[in-house]
């Protein structure tokens, strides 16, 4: 059930749900949907600051807490974009098939009309979908990593989810977006999240350049600084996928379920996957590995998560792991600092999954939720279908490389808004010069040694020693 009462639009005890001084609103709507879709959003949240700590725990120390504020920070900044025109640009219902418009700037008229599905009134669906919004952005910043200043990348924030993000999700999501009447399928953002982020954060590695000391052929000589960090960063990720791909049902249905139950297996197929990937090379276990291959699972069931079986989700998550894993070797390909691989997994992964969603899409997955589909992908004999995902894939990926490259080259060039810290900061770490914290209590230490003349293991050092060395 999806209403307790079938919504009316104006006539009867409520108007056109624009306004509270009617009779009861809540009577249109199951709350056990409602409350599904709070947990769902709450879930979402929850896996930005995850982000945030994967990418610390990648990056080196000295760079460590900027990476956790900016994910934050886009959590806060995108927060008032989409209350200001986001949502509206989004997911307003007289746009034409390329962009909403501002008939619910600032959220007017927003609050109890169904958007989105029967079970969810308007204010619910813009929650749920805020928090996609925000981990977007999130999830590209990562590429200024030991090297980018924060004002350009808030700023950047804004102006990317306003003039790339809204238009992509826009045309996937929206019922009157090209890419839903076309159709192209995305159950949970293949294309709008990850391949539009994974794009950016290629975008910025190149408008930023490489970071000092960094080879062709080896990259930067460090490993991940934290690898508790990433694995923290991974658990929230892993367990905030389920209302991020789950909660895309819109409602509390077997689709959900069945979404949550391939999410979980791609992410398990993936993880152990680039596990052995790396062990053939390596003869170690790695947890950063399997980290990555979970998350690579997860990337490229996204789009398929409300389309596909279960045994499908198997094959996703491996050959996710397996292209993502081969993508990290792209950057030494093209030179550009991909830093922390945001583009081989995010990029890579959305790819996949975009494709192999017009593979193995099943109609009679997608009826799980009530509704009637026609044919979906390749094992129905829908052979158009992977034209489709491809269009798809394509306009996310060159909407937001193409656009991400014009607004930070214009940015760069407006004073006080240049992308790059100088030479000297970027040596000493962007925590302090940009932040002035840290996200460890051993370099404020190992900075008193040095004002008193000793080395960190008590021994004397030169007096002309007074700024840590932070690796």
């Amino acid at each position: 059930m999806t209403a307790t009462v079938e919504y009316n639009g104006t006539t009867g005890t409520a108007d056109a749900g624009y306004s509270s001084h009617v009779q009861d609103l809540n009577v249109f709507y199951d709350t056990g949907h409602m409350t599904f879709i709070v947990i769902s959003a709450v879930l979402v949240l929850l896996m930005i600051p995850g982000v945030g700590f994967f990418y610390s725990g990648l990056a080196r120390r000295k760079s460590a807490l900027q990476l956790v504020l900016l994910s934050m920070l886009s959590v806060a900044v995108i927060g008032f974009q989409w209350f200001f025109w986001g949502y509206s640009l989004t997911f307003s219902r007289t746009g034409n098939a390329f962009l909403g418009d501002l008939s619910q700037f600032g959220l007017m008229k927003t609050l109890a009309q169904p958007n989105g599905g029967d079970a969810t009134p308007d204010i619910l669906f813009c929650l749920y979908q805020g928090m996609f919004a925000a981990i977007t952005p999130a999830l590209a910043i990562g590429a200024v990593a030991d090297r980018g200043r924060m004002l350009p990348a808030i700023v950047f924030m804004f102006v990317w989810s306003t003039v790339v993000y809204d238009p992509i999700a826009y045309w996937t999501w929206n019922a009157k977006g090209w890419l839903m009447t076309l159709p192209s399928y995305d159950f949970a953002g293949g294309g709008p999240v990850h391949v539009a982020s994974g794009a950016c954060a290629l975008a910025y590695s190149l408008m930023l350049g490489k970071r000092a000391g960094y080879t062709h052929t080896q990259g930067l000589p460090y490993r991940p600084h934290s690898v508790t960090n990433v694995l923290l960063g991974t658990v929230f990720l892993w367990v905030g996928w389920f209302g991020f791909n789950g909660g895309s049902a819109l409602a509390m249905n077997i689709r959900a379920v069945m979404a949550c139950y391939v999410s979980h297996l791609a992410a398990s197929c993936g993880g152990v996957t680039w596990v052995l990937l790396d062990y053939r090379l390596e003869r170690k276990w790695s947890t950063i590995g399997f980290c990555s291959g979970a998350i690579s699972g997860l990337v490229a069931i996204t789009p398929a998560a409300g389309f596909v079986p279960t045994w499908a989700a198997v094959v996703i998550g491996v050959v996710g792991a397996v292209c993502c894993n081969f993508a990290t070797k792209l950057k030494f390909l093209i030179g550009i600092d991909d830093a922390l691989d945001i583009f081989a997994v995010h990029g890579v992964g959305g790819i996949v999954g975009n494709l192999l969603t017009g593979i193995f899409g099943a109609s009679y997955i997608a009826n799980l939720d009530g509704t009637e589909h026609a044919a979906i992908g390749w094992i129905e004999g829908n052979w158009v279908q992977l034209g489709n995902q491809l269009a798809g894939t394509c306009a996310a990926f060159g909407w937001s490389f193409g656009l991400s490259c014009v607004i930070l080259f214009l940015m760069n060039l407006v004073p006080g808004l240049s992308l790059r810290v100088s030479a000297a900061d970027e040596d000493v770490g962007i925590d302090d010069a940009q932040l002035g914290e840290f996200a460890y209590d051993y370099v404020e230490l190992k900075r008193n040694f040095n004002d008193l003349g000793l080395a960190s293991d008590g021994s004397a050092s030169s007096s002309t020693e007074k700024v840590a060395t932070v690796v």
